[in-house]
């Protein structure tokens, strides 16, 4: 349950607590994990289901969108002292398939952290389930956000259930 090769694994119980605030509601109802959520990297994982895949039985490259959106998203509401966001712009290559039965591990990082414009690089990986080793490229995306908006009182409790669940990773 850790974050990626060579990461601590993440305690059962913690996880479990974790579990109960939805960073991303889309997202996790697909049964996305999030491992990992600083300023600095977000990562996750899905398991590609049937809920995912397109009629071939591969990841459907709408999912994957979703990944690189949910993951660059939330990096950028960290990174930007949990200001209200709004994507601007998100291009993603497919490369390589994901097919059902196979994990896959989304892991988002900062390209540019500006004051009022940030971009962020995602990369979605099949992964090992037996080693959490990295075998084959799925996507590559980068995500341009507007991350100096305003942020209504109501997400302050957002933020607070972000920052208990991220500290628990």
């Amino acid at each position: 349950m850790g974050g990626g090769a060579g990461d601590p694994p993440v305690h059962p119980a913690a996880a479990a607590a974790a579990a109960a605030f939805r960073v991303d509601r889309a997202l996790q109802a697909l049964g996305f994990e999030f491992t990992r959520v600083t300023a600095e990297e977000v990562v996750g994982r899905l398991p590609v289901t049937e809920t995912c895949c397109q009629p071939f039985d591969w990841l459907n490259g709408g999912v994957s969108a979703l990944m690189a959106e949910a993951t660059a998203s939330i990096g950028c509401y960290v990174a930007s002292g949990y200001r209200r966001l709004a994507g601007v712009q998100l291009s993603i290559n497919h490369v390589g398939p994901a097919r059902l039965g196979d994990l896959v591990q989304a892991r988002a990082t900062p390209i540019q952290l500006g004051r009022r414009i940030q971009v962020w690089e995602v990369q979605i990986w099949q992964i090992d389930p037996s080693t959490s080793e990295r075998k084959d490229l799925v996507s590559t995306a980068r995500v341009t956000l507007l991350a100096n908006l305003s942020t209504p009182d109501k997400m302050k409790s957002f933020e607070q259930g972000l920052k208990k669940f991220s500290s628990k990773l």
